[in-house]
């Protein structure tokens, strides 16, 4: 299992888990993007390149999903493949997707933002745990 849907009582969360904090991290971001619509209607049609930072690996892995985030909101994107590099606490990352199509995608919830909130990294035990504000 890559990834699980978390109950939260307001907002919508993810368990992301990894064998390394790269699958981690992507685990995380393929985790965000199946509560927006179903990965399985979208095709890895287009690349996007990501860059960030962060003060610490939760921080790292905040900024990296808001980015992706940004992305799709921003562009219309819908991301189903995910690479990411990290190096410290800095993450060169690609993502793919496409546009959103209204008549082949069903939009499931519209995240907000990533929060801190609850947010859980343990990269010994390969587990993620992730907030978002819905």
């Amino acid at each position: 299992m890559r990834y699980e849907e978390l109950d939260h009582t307001a907002d919508v969360g993810i368990r992301a888990y990894g064998a390394s904090l790269e699958e981690l991290f992507v685990n995380a971001a393929a985790g965000m993007f199946s509560l927006i619509a179903d990965l399985e209607t979208v095709r890895p049609r287009g690349e996007v390149q990501v860059q960030v930072k962060g003060d610490d690996l939760g921080g790292l892995l905040v900024n990296w999903l808001q980015e992706l985030l940004f992305l799709h909101e921003t562009q219309h994107l819908l991301l189903c493949e995910f690479e990411a590099a990290l190096d410290g606490t800095s993450l060169t990352g690609r993502a793919r997707g496409e546009k959103i199509d209204k008549h082949r995608h069903e939009l499931k919830l519209a995240i907000k933002a990533v929060t801190y909130h609850h947010l859980r990294i343990d990269p010994a035990k390969g587990i993620a745990e992730v907030i978002f504000d819905i």
